[in-house]
């Protein structure tokens, strides 16, 4: 790993407020030093990964979820196959605390089985956990997810969430590119990902700069922080991130929210159907479009609706639940038109 990124901000003793009046509205990054080193679950990992391992038995509630193995060569580097064709791990489902054993007996391994408990539902599947570790500068409301793995990389990615992860046992090495560096980190497939977000296709433990010559200049804006027990990182939405375990036991709390209103849909779904619809259209028609945007969705020349009477504006206007619905039929009878199948009545 490469020692030229730019050291990522750090801040103490973060009260809600610090957290709701500066960090929050700067959308940066900021470590947030031992803010979570009094959790339960923090301090029994300090003691040993057996007491962090029976700390987390006496919350599972026993029901299967996918664990990731793959095979010791890997070296716990998650990606595609040579030809892009597969990935090169695989899912089973899996107890916590059978999975939390096999980490347990793998520790020791020179060469061990990465193995990897992702994304857990920590109120579904350790309610107790949840009770006992909470974050008191999110709403009670923002449940958390929890990691648990061994030597393990998670490539470059992006989430459509703000985040704050918080590092319970081992050790991890966060390396952050803002969402403008999009063009520089050459992102791999939609439809085939290693765990939902396309990836970049750069690995940052071996960067072939002539294949991708253009990953010099998100180096040149990344930001790095290497993380211990009890230290917790505020991710804004969409920043670009690459996780890296450092140790033979590893768990992690994330905490995703995103404030935008729950009923405004997908915007990654708006830009699949932009691909579809736009992308290949006559370049002068692109350049048409590129502007109506500007104007309807991104209010560039200010409100394009302020020259008609309220009860005229429509779809351009302000938006009732009903107004919603009406332009989501209005989508689907004309995706079911094109898509040849039968329309929704």
């Amino acid at each position: 790993m490469t020692t030229s990124y730019k050291p990522m901000q750090i801040m103490e003793n973060v009260t809600f407020e610090t957290f709701r009046d500066e960090i929050f509205p700067a959308h940066k990054p900021v470590v947030l030093k031992n803010y979570v080193g009094h959790w339960p679950a923090v301090q029994a990992g300090l003691r040993s990964s057996a007491d962090m391992v029976a700390y987390l038995k006496t919350h599972d509630q026993g029901r299967p979820t996918d664990v990731v193995y793959a095979p010791p060569e890997i070296k716990g580097k998650f990606f595609y196959t040579h030809d892009l064709g597969g990935l090169n791990f695989s899912r089973k489902s899996e107890r916590i605390s059978t999975a939390l054993d096999q980490l347990l007996d793998a520790q020791d391994a020179e060469n061990p089985t990465s193995i990897y408990i992702q994304s857990v539902e920590a109120a579904e599947y350790l309610p107790g956990f949840v009770r006992e570790n909470t974050l008191d500068i999110l709403d009670s409301s923002i449940t958390p997810r929890i990691w648990m793995g061994n030597r393990i990389t998670v490539q470059t990615h992006s989430d459509l969430k703000e985040n704050i992860a918080c590092v319970v046992a081992g050790k991890r090495r966060f390396t952050l590119f803002p969402p403008e560096q999009l063009a520089n980190l050459y992102i791999g497939p939609f439809e085939r990902t290693l765990s939902g977000p396309p990836v970049s296709m750069v690995r940052l433990d071996d960067i072939d700069y002539e294949k991708y010559p253009r990953f010099k200049q998100a180096q040149a804006s990344a930001l790095v922080a290497e993380l211990g027990p009890g230290d917790a990182i505020y991710i804004p939405y969409h920043w670009w991130h690459h996780v890296q375990s450092l140790n033979a036991f590893n768990v992690l709390v994330n905490f995703w929210w995103n404030d935008a209103r729950p009923d405004l849909g997908s915007a990654f779904d708006c830009l699949l159907h932009g691909l579809l619809s736009l992308r290949d259209l006559p370049e002068e028609q692109r350049d048409v479009w590129r502007m109506v945007f500007d104007h309807y969705v991104f209010g560039v020349n200010g409100d394009p609706a302020e020259h008609l009477p309220a009860n005229v504006r429509g779809a351009i206007g302000p938006h009732s639940p009903e107004m919603r619905q009406n332009m989501r039929m209005m989508l689907l009878k004309a995706m079911a038109h094109q898509a040849g199948v039968a329309p929704p009545r």
